[in-house]
């Protein structure tokens, strides 16, 4: 049986979040999709979750398909600020404006 999460699969999700522009976000799903794993969402989640070991890479700009960011990353919601992402609430990013649109 075939290990699901290998360092391949890493570096090509890590890579991938590099290419999320400032301002925009995307959503575990998304990502999923564009490595033709769809309904892995959960292991996109995963992966970004250690993140941290393999680099620095700006995994705030990922969230859920509600555009809910993840409740114990404390710092994703000022990050995104800054980067002028706007909020529907306080915990749901304006996916209207500004989820990532792949050309």
């Amino acid at each position: 049986m075939t290990k699901i999460l290998n360092e391949e699969l890493i570096y090509e999700v890590l890579s991938l979040v590099l290419e999320i522009p400032k301002g925009s976000v995307a959503t575990y799903g998304q990502i999923a999709d564009l490595i033709n794993r769809p309904r892995n969402a959960r292991l996109i989640g995963k992966i970004l979750s250690m993140s941290e070991y393999y680099g620095d890479y700006p995994c705030h700009r990922v969230v859920n398909h509600n555009g809910r960011i993840a409740p114990h990353f404390l710092e994703q919601k000022e990050l995104l600020v800054n980067e002028n992402v706007e909020f529907k609430d306080s915990t749901h990013v304006n996916l209207k404006q500004h989820k990532w649109k792949i050309s």
